[in-house]
């Protein structure tokens, strides 16, 4: 029988096989022998052992097509990314190290401004003319009001998408309204994994339908890029893309280089500062690690 892990806590992984229910799973000891850790969002094959007790082993993990570290996850579709246009202020460098964590995982992003309902026109005119303008898809929702949820809905069909943001950004909220319409039978899954005292401290994804999952992560406060080399930094930038190759000198890193294509489009007004002055620290912090 084939299911997906949704949740995994104390050596049980919890296993939702679509029409069945979810079922309270170990995992075969040739795993940890291999050293393979079952992930939350894993295809997993499980050997039923009590059908009426919906118990079974893990059997088999199928073959992953993602795999994050934080949050522990396999099989992300998507990201969204939720921040707030205000109160508190969006902070864009701690969201332009998400968005260079998941270019560089290249998991399509998402980004959902919410608390619409306070902010001003030149706030959401900046967010636009910042992101959308570098190929990023923005919706703006306010949970508060219920206002522009069925667009959210429809990004979020037949996918598995993993929803990040800051404390304090109506992230909670947002996910309560997802989960309204859900169709599917929850009693069990609450039971089994005691959904009442749901705290968002491990990785669990939450089936919206049949098909379309969510997976709630903890809320970050800084991260820190420092999983690949600092002349990589450049390609998860997707607005530089154009300006690639072109610049005067070969392998150009858009800093302090002359000639600079990049340096110019910035100059120019092609390129937001903002994300120009985030990828220069960036750069450096990289630039630091290795020379330590």
């Amino acid at each position: 029988m084939q299911g997906k892990i949704i949740k995994g806590i104390a050596g049980f992984y919890y296993v939702h096989v679509v029409e069945s229910g979810v079922y309270e799973c170990k995992a075969k000891g040739i795993f940890r022998k291999e050293k393979i850790k079952p992930l939350v969002g894993d295809c997993v094959d499980i050997k039923v052992l009590d059908d009426i007790e919906k118990e079974g082993n893990i059997v088999e993990i199928l073959p992953r097509k993602n795999e994050l570290i934080r949050p522990a996850a396999a099989n992300i579709d998507q990201a969204l990314v939720v921040f707030a246009v205000s109160n508190p202020e969006p902070h864009f460098n701690l969201l332009d190290r998400f968005l260079v964590m998941m270019e560089s995982k290249e998991i399509p992003v998402i980004l959902c401004f919410n608390k619409k309902d306070i902010a001003a026109q030149p706030e959401l005119a900046q967010i636009r003319e910042i992101y959308q303008a570098c190929g990023y898809e923005v919706v703006f929702t306010s949970a508060l009001k219920k206002e522009n949820m069925e667009p959210v809905r429809k990004l979020l069909e037949g996918k598995a998408t993993v929803i990040a943001g800051p404390s304090g950004v109506g992230k909670s909220s947002l996910i309560n309204l997802l989960q309204t319409e859900v169709q599917m039978e929850t009693g069990s899954i609450s039971e089994k994994i005691g959904r009442g005292k749901h705290t968002t401290r491990h990785s669990e994804l939450i089936a919206i339908n049949e098909n379309s999952y969510i997976m709630d992560t903890p809320g970050f406060s800084s991260l820190y890029v420092n999983e690949f080399d600092k002349g990589e930094l450049k390609y998860y930038f997707r607005e530089f893309a154009p300006y690639e190759g072109k610049c005067r000198f070969v392998g150009c890193n858009h800093v302090h280089e002359p000639g600079c294509l990049v340096k110019e489009a910035v100059e120019a007004g092609k390129i937001h500062s903002i994300r120009y002055e985030d990828y220069l620290e960036m750069y450096r912090e990289l630039q630091e690690r290795k020379r330590y």
